[in-house]
C-alpha cells in the first residue's frame, strides 16, 4: 500500500501533576519519561504494517533530528521510505503531547503549513508515479500540512487509473471533482465545511450531505465518521448504511480515523465489499480507542473483538 500525505512525529512527555505553579494558574508536570511514534500519514503506514501488509510512503520531512527519528521509526516497522523528500529550512511536523495521570494536559505543535513550491510538488508527484508501479492500493492521508496539493492528488488518481483501489482521509480543500476515489472518509465537521452547511446534525441532513458528496467528487463511496454515533457509508446506486459505534469502557479517539481508513483500504484490496470493509473498520476503531494516545491494532485484536 502506497501512503501519500503529511507525515509527522508524535512525541509524548509522560509525568505526574501534583501541584499548581506559583507563576501562573497552571499545573506543574514532573516528567517521568519521553517517547515518540510516527504520526499523521506515518501513523497510517504504521497501521498498515501492524496489520501485516507492506507499505511505501511519499511525503516530506525536514533535515532535522525529528525527521531522522521519524524515518528510522518507519524503516524499523518495515516501511519503504525512499519517497520521503527532505526539505532544508522546513521543520518536520511534530506534535508534542504532555500526559499526566493518563490524561492529555496540553499539546504543542511544531509545523509549517505553507504551500510547497512547484519543484517540491513535482518531486512528490514523480515519487508517486515511481512507487505505485507495483502497488496494490494508494492511500492519501491529508492533514493539510502542504503535501496533498491538487497536482499531487491528480498524480495519485492517475496512478490508480481504475487499476487499484485509491482511498483517502481528505480535508475539505482537497475534496473536489478531481477526487475520484474508491473511498473518501470525512468526519462530520469536514463534511459540513466541504459543503458549506450551517449544520449537519440530523440523520436526514447527513444522508443528503452524503449523496451531495458522491455527486461532487465522483467517488465510488463516501464514509462519514460520526464519533460515538458510528460510521455512515454512502455508495453509488445504493442506500446509505449506518454502522453504530462499538461500545467501549475507555475512549481516546486519537488516531481512530487513521485506523478506519487503513482497515478499509486493506479490506478492499483483499477483495471485501465496501460494506464488509466498513464493518471491519468499525471493529478496528473500537479496538484503537481503548488505548491511550496514537496507537495501532493487530489483526488478532480485531478478530478477538468480533463476537
Amino acid at each position: 500500500i502506497v501512503v501519500v500525505g503529511d507525515v509527522m512525529l508524535d512525541e509524548y512527555i509522560w509525568g505526574k501533576a501534583t501541584r499548581i505553579s506559583p507563576e501562573a494558574p497552571v499545573m506543574v508536570v514532573d516528567v517521568d519519561r519521553y517517547s515518540h511514534v510516527p504520526g499523521g500519514a506515518a501513523n497510517v503506514v504504521n497501521n498498515i504494517c501492524a496489520l501485516g501488509a507492506k507499505s511505501s510512503v511519499v511525503g516530506i520531512i525536514g533535515q532535522d533530528e525529528p525527521g531522522t527519528k521519524l524515518a528510522d521509526a518507519l524503516r524499523a516497522e518495515g516501511a519503504e521510505t525512499s519517497g520521503l523528500v527532505e526539505l532544508p529550512g522546513r521543520p518536520t511536523t511534530r506534535k508534542t503531547r504532555v500526559i499526566a495521570h493518563s490524561q492529555q494536559v496540553v499539546r504543542v505543535d511544531h509545523e509549517n503549513r505553507t504551500s510547497l513550491d512547484s519543484a517540491t510538488t513535482a518531486r512528490l508527484a514523480a515519487h508517486v508515479k515511481r512507487v505505485t508501479c507495483d502497488a496494490d492500493a494508494i492511500l492519501v492521508s491529508d492533514y493539510q500540512k502542504g503535501v496533498v496539493s491538487p497536482d499531487v492528488l491528480a498524480a495519485c488518481v492517475r496512478a490508480a487509473t481504475n487499476r487499484i483501489p485509491i482511498t483517502g482521509n481528505l480535508k475539505p480543500h482537497a475534496v473536489s471533482a478531481g477526487a475520484q476515489f474508491t473511498v473518501i472518509t470525512l468526519n462530520l465537521l469536514e463534511a459540513r465545511q466541504t459543503l458549506g452547511l450551517p449544520t449537519l446534525d440530523t440523520v436526514g441532513e447527513i444522508e443528503a450531505a452524503g449523496e451531495n458528496l458522491l455527486r461532487r467528487t465522483g467517488a465510488q463511496n463516501i464514509l462519514v465518521t460520526r464519533g460515538a454515533q458510528g460510521l455512515t457509508l454512502f455508495s453509488k446506486g445504493t442506500h446509505c448504511l449506518h454502522v453504530p459505534a462499538r461500545p467501549v469502557a475507555v475512549y481516546d479517539p486519537a488516531g481512530a480515523g487513521d485506523t478506519v481508513i487503513t482497515t478499509m483500504t486493506l479490506a478492499l484490496t483483499a477483495g471485501a465489499s465496501a460494506t464488509e470493509a466498513v464493518v471491519l473498520a468499525n471493529y478496528a476503531a473500537a479496538a484503537t480507542v481503548k488505548k491511550l494516545g496514537v496507537t495501532t491494532v493487530s489483526c488478532q485484536e480485531i478478530l478477538d473483538s468480533i463476537e
